[in-house]
């Protein structure tokens, strides 16, 4: 089994069903999907992955990333990664140059790599994501925890292929659903639009020459 880390089956059926089911109401947000929890061997390196979903593509100057860490629940978060038109490492002390960003914003992944984990990484990494205009910020969050040994190996052959074809139907109904968000999306921005040039119309009018009432 890979060192890299490692995500059990059945929470990561919970996951498609979670992101399933998140992408069912028509929200004004975009959708960030992160693995829950993610475990990692003492000393190896690991992907924290966060990938997210829009109806726009991505422009660099207007998209927006923050990557924090926060020891513990009750704990400030920390900024440790961020783009602003270009990716900035914020080196906290306790990551040095451990940090690497290895997503790609215009293929909407935004994961990073952190190498040589140690057992005091363990915590939580939220990952911010903002993608004009979509017009609220999008929030996924990762809990790291930190193994000194490599799990015991099973047999996990029914599961993989139990998970593979669940995770292609949930594949096929997340972009349907994604398809028809956007075209709501957008149909409901245009009318807001519409509405708003209406309005303005109106009040111009409104306010034409005093004089032409009074001939």
């Amino acid at each position: 089994m890979s060192p890299e880390g490692w995500l059990p089956q059945p929470t990561l059926l919970l996951t498609g069903l979670t992101l399933l089911l998140s992408l069912a109401p028509p929200r004004l947000g975009m959708e960030v999907m992160a693995p829950p929890i993610i475990n990692a061997l003492n000393g190896s390196s690991v992907k924290l992955s966060c990938t997210f979903n829009s109806c726009y593509k991505v422009e660099n100057k207007q998209f927006s990333l923050n990557w924090t860490y926060q020891e513990c629940s009750n704990c400030s978060e920390e900024l440790f990664l961020q783009f602003r038109t270009k990716i900035m490492n914020k080196q906290l002390d306790r990551f040095g140059n451990r940090v690497e960003f290895t997503g790609n914003p215009a293929k909407y992944d935004v994961s990073f790599t952190l190498k040589n984990v140690q057992l005091e990484d363990e915590g939580t990494y939220n990952c911010y994501v903002l993608n004009p205009p979509d017009r609220h910020r999008g929030h996924g969050k990762i809990s790291l925890k930190v193994l000194t040994k490599e799990p015991p190996k099973h047999d996990s052959t029914v599961a993989v292929i139990v998970g593979a074809s669940v995770g292609g139907f949930l594949a096929v109904v997340i972009l349907v659903l994604m398809v028809v968000k956007c075209v709501r999306r957008k149909k409901q921005q245009r009318l807001n639009t519409d509405d708003q040039k209406t309005e303005e119309e109106g009040k111009t009018d409104g306010e034409g020459n005093p004089d032409e009432g009074t001939k």
